[in-house]
């Protein structure tokens, strides 16, 4: 993949998977958020899904679109839109019924120093979403911030692993989920926790801050130094999927990819790859920000995009200078400040 026309066409591309279960999911599919980092493709890749099977489906997106390209290009790929501040309660109230939600709305980056609008968006909001759509399939998307930092021989925080948010942001997302789960258990509305930690596609993420930090000779901090990674596409075909298993009380899975990676031997391949030397600051902390995902892939199936694919997508979107969005995941951070 060398253009973004190559790189959206194959993260809005159905797997077989999706294929045979969007037949399954009754009813249409609104999308909260939609106007964020994931939330196109998703949308994308829910139509073409749709469209290959024939199942007549309304998927919406809503958003407060600050861009109109990203509207234009989702109405221009048979996604419906609906521009909204779901923040207001007329806004909110006026979106149309709808028997699947897949809420995305968030806020993360810019927390500090702007703790409550943190707290309204990732706590506040859930609750007058969670009342408006309490007859609907719902998959919240929550962060693998609520977990702890792990011990990195345990293999990562499982479902049933004790939260403990570090930082506003990362409590924010727990109280998303906590009242997300009072209006399930009140209202028996279905509903899936959807702990995803990391996904990349080759504008952002864990990879590409590596591999550009290797090719432009940047130093690599290896205090937080190892990751879970996963492809975006595979993270949105398992939200959508996932709307078959939401109960209640709400299930919660871990979304990531199955492996616990090293950031000192990403940087290394990258460093093969690029014929370049990683420069690194500081040593491996025993713990770091980790998911166990074992019981998503057993109930969805392991992401088909693997790690080594992944790197060498990014290693060659590196290379070629391609377009990036200029949003860094700060997975260095410990102390939960974003």
């Amino acid at each position: 993949m060398e253009t973004l026309q190559d790189l959206e066409k194959k993260l809005s591309e159905p797997s077989s998977r999706l294929i045979k279960d969007i037949r399954d999911i009754k009813g249409d599919i609104m999308i909260l958020g939609v106007g964020g980092k994931m939330g196109p493709t998703l949308a994308k890749v829910a139509k073409r899904a749709c469209d290959q099977v024939g199942v007549n489906k309304r998927i919406i997106g809503v958003s407060r679109f600050s861009s109109k390209n990203v509207r234009i290009d989702l109405e221009e790929h048979g996604v419906e839109t609906i521009a909204a501040d779901l923040l207001d309660e007329k806004e909110l109230q006026n979106l149309p019924e709808a028997e699947n939600i897949i809420y995305m709305a968030g806020y993360k980056f810019g927390t500090v120093g702007n703790e409550s609008y943190t707290w309204a968006m990732n706590t506040f909001l859930p609750g007058k979403v969670a009342e408006k759509f309490k007859n609907s399939r719902i998959v919240s998307f929550s962060s693998g911030n609520v977990y702890p930092l792990t011990n990195v021989s345990y293999g990562g925080a499982s479902e049933n692993h004790q939260t403990g948010p570090v930082g506003e942001y990362a409590q924010s997302c727990l109280g998303r989920e906590r009242i997300f789960e009072h209006f399930s258990r009140l209202h028996g509305t279905k509903l899936v926790q959807f702990r995803l930690n990391y996904s990349i596609d080759l504008r952002y993420g864990v990879l590409l801050e590596i591999a550009r930090s290797v090719y432009n000779g940047n130093p690599i901090d290896l205090h937080m130094g190892h990751v879970n990674v996963i492809w975006q596409g595979d993270a949105n075909e398992m939200a959508i999927r996932s709307l078959m298993l939401a109960d209640s009380p709400p299930l919660i899975l871990n979304v990531t990819g199955p492996e616990t990676v090293s950031i000192r031997w990403l940087a290394e391949k990258f460093g093969e790859k690029f014929g370049k030397e990683p420069v690194f600051l500081n040593e491996e902390s025993e713990t770091a920000l980790l998911n166990n995902a074992t019981k998503a892939h057993k109930l969805l199936g392991y992401p088909l995009v693997t790690l080594q694919q992944m790197m060498e997508w990014v290693g060659r979107w590196v290379e070629i200078d391609g377009e990036t969005i200029n949003k860094p995941t700060h997975f260095q951070q410990r102390e939960g400040a974003f």
